[in-house]
């Protein structure tokens, strides 16, 4: 294994605070990038990690090296896309994880004007409502919603969702609109969560309130209670982006907006930093560009 490569498995060991998981990052075994880290370590005569039988955290030399060596390989990169032109051509297959919503919304529409835009370019979304290991699982991006721990990972804001109380037109005209969320204990409502005899609903503003609530109505898939709300029969409340259409449309109206907690970001997360390969960049611009587009998402 040459220097470069070496660099390269420290990287995706430290990114990845795993022999294993960085080794499949790189189609490598883990006894094989065991090995070109240790003779990294041996040709710098200096420990990069503290290696324990469940974790692998870098040392304070470790952390400093990992600066220069994503700069060093992120800046061969760019001279491998300029002598290629892949930066301004990207190819191969995206591998990209979303919340189901989300994805059935806003990125699978992007992602097909994507693919007619690069003809080079293939792609796997993975829709599911739980935060994955994007490195351990092999993913090239993931949206998130929500603030974001800290990691190694290069984190893109691309627009923001509320927590919001929706009911349809004939719903409020028939029970009248909620002024304050103490109003909320005369309405019908179905929550979209765990199933629990008491729902809290917090909300934000001066005051902060927090409604409990006793459900007339709860399940567990946030798209059968939208439907419920659709169905004039009470209020519901999820994430805006989660009824962006209903809204724009009108089938939906939002309520107690002024009472609604602090915004949620999104991001786009991909572990490359400055190493992202061209259809990484090019994703990130092109879907950047369009989510900040959408009102309800601002």
């Amino acid at each position: 294994m040459d220097r470069l490569q070496s660099l390269e498995v420290f990287v995706a060991v430290a990114e990845a605070e795993s022999f294993a998981a960085g080794a499949r990052r790189l189609g490598l075994s883990a006894p094989s990038a065991t090995r070109g880290v240790n003779a990294l370590e041996a040709r710098l005569g200096a420990r990069l990690f503290t290696r324990t039988t469940r974790s692998v955290r870098l040392t304070d030399v470790g952390r400093r090296y990992l600066e220069d060596a994503r700069h060093i390989l992120a800046q061969m990169q760019a001279a491998d896309d300029a002598a290629t032109g892949a930066a301004s051509n990207p190819v191969g297959q995206l591998r990209i994880t979303c919340p189901n919503e989300f994805g059935r919304i806003y990125v699978t529409p992007i992602l097909t004007e994507f693919l007619d835009t690069y003809a080079g370019v293939s792609a796997e979304v993975v829709m599911v409502d739980r935060i994955v290991n994007m490195v351990e699982e092999g993913f090239d991006l993931a949206v998130r919603i929500g603030e974001l721990p800290s990691s190694g990972l290069t984190a893109v804001r691309v627009g923001q969702v509320h927590r919001v109380v929706c009911g349809s037109p004939a719903y409020l005209a028939a029970a009248g609109t909620p002024l304050t969320p103490a109003d909320l204990l005369q309405h019908k409502v179905v929550s979209a969560s765990p199933i629990s005899p008491v729902s809290e609903w917090r909300f934000g503003g001066e005051l902060r309130d927090v409604v409990r609530l006793r459900p007339r109505l709860a399940v567990t898939s946030v798209a059968a209670a939208i439907e419920v709300a659709r169905r004039d029969w009470g209020l519901c409340r999820v994430l805006s982006y989660q009824v962006g259409p209903d809204l724009e449309a009108g089938r939906l109206v939002r309520v107690l907006q002024d009472h609604e907690p602090a915004a949620l970001p999104i991001h786009l997360v991909h572990a490359e930093g400055r190493r992202a390969p061209a259809k990484v960049r090019a994703f990130i611009d092109f879907a950047k560009a369009r989510l900040q587009s959408v009102a309800v998402l601002r």
